[in-house]
């Protein structure tokens, strides 16, 4: 089945729908609110996407006179949703100068405030629990509001298992139908594309993996900066006899384009069958890879498979402008909520060249038994849902999905902003007693810096990077963790599933080469002769000035030697396990 529908951003309005921007009224501000009325036989239940029951469109006031960005402020319940944060000239603490700065060196970041009033009211809980969340590559966090209108649904709605005719089931088809159009239209597929659900992007990895039809002559190439479950296709690759070729990642990750280019012109398919998988975003090396190889090795003849789940939450992707045969997404990853849901958006004629290598219930239509002969259903995409979808989340992808277009205009600008002053706060740390750096960043840097909405980045919001002592020395990642963790601070250390984009950054190619069967982590450090891994820190949706400021003052305070060795001998005295 393909898609009926390929509005560039928003699903035909087939029940009402107000999404983004209030349209009724003549306020030029965005409208942080997503309202949609479902129309049943028996009843109307009015999904009302907003952190409170009302949210007007008046004029922008005036923040408070009080206002200090480290305060979680009241809001009342009817609230403006344009409500710019602005440095108080009454406060004139550290990070409120710094904050009157940061406005001055980037006043294109005054266009996104809009994502401000979205952090006071669908994030506040990060302000309230006085966490520092940036692992946003890790997970996104969930709106609020997404949680509370998908169980108000809940309550008013019976749906049964989509395997069956009753009312229940049919409701529940209906949403799930209604999900796979929200998908193909978010990322404006063209005719010819439908939706399979799976459980992640992982999931819908290994669905392709499994069933494509290497041979021993066909071809697997991939990227070294991808992350395990790219690189796991390669044992259905050669398990079946095909040959897998990696296209070598630079320092800083990602892959030279005419280097790609050559390697996928050398073992360019013939007569056979030979798949290309790229990563659209590291998900440690912050390298983007240009999608319009995509279209060169299509050219070549090879399938395209595209691992967006890095890419998706903060990059506008247009399957019409880039035509992959299949991508793989997780919803957790762009809005936080429902998890255990991803998708394979894929071309038709694609599913139709895959040879799946069993059946389960909802994929046949009939199977004898006792014997060996089974019959597929007729619905494409059934063919590869195992069991049964995920069908009681699906209403809050669709939600979810609206509520991501409204603020994903605003959202590559902001983090630009963010990431910029991030680099290079921590760039000019040093160390009190040797006047060395704090940190290393290792990933790769933006190449230039947003100056308006709308625009997109060559590069993500990911830093990675690597703690020094004064000396020079690597400090241990674990140390760092649990320095973060007493912090409030959620950060992610490690190799973040990436083996290839961890081994470009940290130099060691060549100890990953001498790897033998058998080898175990602690195996790899011992030859390597340190912690392997790095700390990741990503920016999303949610994140503000605040956030960054923090990780700036967490990082200055290990400048401090004093601080340090402070914090280093609690360390040591925490028993094993517990600092992770």
């Amino acid at each position: 089945m393909g898609n009926k529908h390929s509005s560039p951003v928003v699903p035909p309005q087939s029940r009402e729908q107000c999404i983004g921007v209030d349209t009724n009224n003549d306020h030029s501000a965005p409208v942080s609110r997503i309202s949609l009325r479902y129309h049943k036989s028996q009843a109307s239940l009015l999904k009302s996407i907003s952190s409170h029951d009302t949210l007007s469109c008046e004029k922008p006031s005036a923040p408070p006179h009080n206002y200090h960005p480290n305060v979680a402020h009241s809001i009342s319940p009817t609230l403006s949703a344009y409500t710019p944060l602005t440095p108080s000239s009454s406060r004139q603490d550290a990070e409120a100068r710094a904050y009157s700065a940061f406005l001055k060196s980037f006043p294109e970041y005054q266009s996104t405030w809009i994502l401000d009033t979205l952090r006071r009211t669908d994030f506040a809980r990060l302000d309230r629990v006085g966490e520092t969340y940036v692992d946003y590559m890790g997970g996104a966090q969930h709106p609020e509001s997404l949680v509370r209108v998908h169980s108000a649904f809940l309550t008013e709605t019976v749906m049964g298992n989509t395997h069956s005719v009753s009312n229940s089931s049919k409701l529940s088809t209906r949403y799930a139908d209604e999900a796979r159009d929200a998908v193909l239209s978010f990322f404006r597929a063209p005719p010819g594309y439908t939706v399979v659900f799976t459980a992640n992007a992982t999931a819908a990895l290994k669905l392709v993996g499994e069933a494509y039809p290497f041979r021993s002559n066909s071809g697997y190439i991939l990227g070294a900066d991808s992350h395990n479950s790219v690189h796991g296709i390669r044992e259905y690759a050669s398990r079946r006899g095909a040959e897998v070729h990696y296209i070598p990642s630079t320092s800083t990750g990602g892959f030279v384009l005419s280097t790609a280019k050559n390697i996928l012109s050398q073992h360019r398919p013939q007569n056979t069958s030979s798949l290309f998988a790229l990563t659209g975003l590291s998900n440690i090396t912050n390298a983007k890879n240009p999608l319009s190889i995509i279209g060169f090795a299509s050219s070549l003849g090879y399938h395209t498979l595209l691992d967006a789940a890095a890419l998706a939450p903060s990059s506008v992707i247009s399957l019409s402008e880039t035509p992959v045969d299949a991508m793989v997404v997780s919803f957790y990853k762009m809005f936080g909520y429902p998890t255990g849901v991803g998708a394979l958006i894929v071309k038709e004629s694609f599913l139709d060249i895959l040879e799946r290598p069993w059946f389960a219930g909802g994929t046949v239509d009939v199977v004898q038994v006792p014997g060996s002969i089974f019959t597929r259903t007729s619905v494409l995409h059934e063919q590869f849902e195992d069991g049964t979808i995920n069908f009681m989340t699906l209403p809050a992808v669709t939600d979810g999905l609206r509520f991501l277009s409204a603020y994903l205009p605003f959202l590559p600008l902001r983090l630009s902003c963010l990431t910029h002053y991030l680099i290079t706060s921590l760039s000019r740390l040093r160390h009190d007693s040797a006047g060395t750096p704090v940190v290393k960043i290792l990933s790769k840097l933006p190449s230039r810096r947003l100056k308006s909405v709308g625009e997109q980045g060559d590069s993500g919001s990911t830093i990675s990077l690597i703690f020094l002592s004064p000396s020079g020395e690597m400090i241990p990642n674990s140390f760092i963790e649990h320095v973060a963790v007493s912090r409030n601070i959620s950060l992610r250390t490690g190799c973040m599933c990436n083996p290839g984009g961890a081994a470009s950054l940290l130099g060691i190619q060549g100890q990953m080469e001498r790897l033998y069967p058998g080898v175990t982590l602690k195996d790899f450090e011992r030859v390597v002769g340190h912690e392997l891994g790095v700390v990741r820190i990503s920016l999303g949706l949610a994140s503000n000035f605040q956030d960054v400021w923090k990780i700036v003052m967490f990082a200055s305070s290990l400048a401090d030697s004093r601080t340090r060795q402070a914090l280093w001998d609690t360390w040591t005295n925490v028993p094993i396990g517990q600092a992770m």
